[in-house]
């Protein structure tokens, strides 16, 4: 509900601030006072056009701000939250300031402070503050809103944001599957190149640590000759050689002499046997290096054709390292990426597929929901009639007849219905007897409209509960029991709703629980449209005048307390 509402420079108000209450609040004043300004202001609160025209003579800026008690609205919490904007203790401010161009004053909205667009007032309280007038309603007319309020008669509501919920799944899955198959060439192409590059590696066959032992063999390979000649030679310096007439000039056969020399002299001086064993030591470790050298020198081949098999091998190696990495794991390493790619872009036409059964399905399920909600609507449908219908009977419009049609919607993009069903409901009045019904906002007048909204929310008044309803002039063209009864209608209903009432008829002040009073005068050659609470005996002689005309007199008093429910004293100013 609004806990209060400031108005500053807005038409011919120069400063108001209205503290509301719970239940019925209504507005009273002479015609042409401005109380329809306040009914404006609220309007620019539920995100309203508004314009600079507005802005009162004289000054640059005009500025709305209402306080709000949320507490009803756990919704709006949840989307005010998602729109990172705090609501502490269930209290919500929003403003609106309006600038004249031109003079630097800047408009903006603000919610708890935060800076939002004034559309993001219209999607906060777009159903939430609702305004029925002489000349418009702004909900009433909209047939998404006829539509919802069917569904919340019926109780349908869950089961329409499930069918919402149906339909943004399935866009998101064609969504999906649309992107899929947009970069389709672009995938196969890049699965292409994938197997390429992988098959490129798997071709040479790499193995952990070959790159090593195909360098080393090459280099053997390459020199072979060299290692033959120059390595027999290192093994004769060694051992000599067989055919060798001198078997002394080998290091084997010399160092054995020298051995046998300190074994000779150790008989004259112990401490040389120490180096002869020494000798003889190195004399086994020489022979055992010249056997292995002869050993290695048999296995090195001179074989060009495995020089030019290894050479090409290494050159194909070389050749993965230059593109896939600097050794062996790194081209393995590279390999499994290019492998996890390509499984990727296989996964994504897997991907396609599954989209498509998974639409399937849940296009099989939207459409028995979609058709559960019209079946609930068809039979809610002549209910709310009825209901409608009754209520606006006591409303004056005894002989209207009301109508919910509910017209066909064409499916968008291939989907089984729409977000709000396969149907939009349709409001439609005969207003008098003999006269087809046709949609409210063909044949409705200003009085007619607000008395159908009255009636419409009195048949669904339990539903939406906590909401705020605005009527401006409901009562226009009635008076005496019927005035009464749409006091009663609006009396019902602000148990369920704050319910803000502009009215001409003193049966329907007098029910209001708050009630403010407009006023006009004139200050320093201006017309300023003052409203303040009235309570007490200053109502009473508001609702005698709004009885008596210009004569207020101690009967039209009297009256005004007995319509309040209690007496004063004759004379009473």
């Amino acid at each position: 509900m609004i806990e209060s509402l400031r108005i500053e420079s807005w038409v011919i108000v120069e400063e108001a601030e209205l503290a509301f209450g719970p239940g019925l609040n209504v507005l009273t004043g002479e015609t042409g006072t401005g109380k329809s300004i306040v009914l404006g202001a609220l309007s620019l609160l539920a995100g309203g056009r508004a314009s600079s025209d507005a802005i009162r003579t004289g000054q640059d800026r005009a500025s709305v701000e209402a306080v709000f008690d949320t507490s009803a609205w756990p919704r709006l919490e949840s989307e005010l939250a998602r729109r990172e904007v705090p609501v502490e203790e269930h209290a919500l401010s929003v403003s609106r300031v309006l600038g004249r161009a031109g003079r630097g004053a800047r408009s903006r909205v603000r919610v708890n402070g935060e800076l939002v667009a004034a559309s993001t007032l219209g999607e906060l309280f777009d159903d939430r503050i609702e305004i029925a007038s002489q000349h418009s309603s702004q909900t009433l007319l909209r047939g998404g809103t006829q539509g919802r309020l069917l569904d919340a008669f019926c109780e349908l509501l869950p089961l329409r944001d499930e069918v919402e919920q149906g339909v943004a799944a399935l866009r998101a899955l064609d969504a999906e599957a649309s992107a899929l198959r947009a970069a389709a060439e672009e995938r196969a192409r890049r699965r292409d190149f994938l197997s390429f590059q992988i098959g490129e590696i798997d071709e040479v066959g790499i193995e952990p640590g070959e790159l090593a032992e195909l360098e080393a063999g090459h280099a053997r390979l390459a020199h072979a000759g060299r290692l033959l000649e120059e390595g027999g030679a290192a093994g004769r310096a060694l051992v000599g050689d067989a055919d060798a007439v001198d078997e002394t000039t080998n290091a084997v056969a010399r160092v054995a002499e020298a051995a046998r020399w300190l074994d000779g002299l150790a008989a004259l001086d112990p401490s040389l046997a120490e180096l002869a064993e020494r000798l003889r030591a190195q004399e086994t470790e020489l022979f055992d290096v010249g056997r292995d050298l002869e050993r290695y020198l048999a296995r090195v081949d001179a074989d060009p054709a495995r020089l030019a098999f290894v050479e090409e091998r290494l050159a194909a190696i070389q050749k993965l390292q230059r593109k896939y990495g600097a050794d062996e794991a790194a081209i393995l390493a590279s390999r499994s990426e290019l492998a996890v790619e390509l499984d990727g872009l296989t996964g994504a036409d897997r991907r396609i597929d599954e989209l498509g059964r998974e639409r399937e399905r849940q296009a099989k399920a939207l459409k028995a929901l979609a058709a559960r909600l019209s079946r609930g609507r068809k039979k809610g449908a002549r209910r709310l009639a009825d209901a409608v219908e009754a209520e606006l009977g006591n409303l004056a419009m005894a002989g209207a007849r009301f109508e919910v049609a509910l017209e066909p919607v064409e499916a968008p993009d291939e989907l089984p219905c729409g977000p709000s069903g396969s149907e939009q409901a349709e409001f439609r009045l005969s207003a008098n007897a003999g006269e087809p019904a046709r949609p409210l906002r063909w044949v409705a007048s200003g009085g007619e409209l607000s008395r159908v909204f009255l009636a419409v929310r009195n048949a669904l008044r339990r539903s939406g509960a906590g909401g705020v309803l605005v009527f401006d002039e409901v009562d226009a063209g009635i008076g005496g029991r019927v005035a009464e009864r749409v006091g009663r209608a609006l009396a019902e209903l602000s148990k369920h709703h704050q319910v803000l009432c502009i009215t001409h008829l003193p049966q329907i002040a007098a029910l209001g629980e708050v009630h403010f009073q407009v006023r006009k005068r004139v200050a320093g050659g201006q017309t300023v449209a003052e409203v303040r609470r009235i309570e007490g005996a200053e109502r009473v002689e508001e609702i005698a005048r709004m009885a008596g005309g210009e004569s207020v007199t101690d009967a039209t008093r009297r009256h005004a307390a007995e319509l309040l429910g209690a007496r004063v004293p004759a004379g009473t100013p």
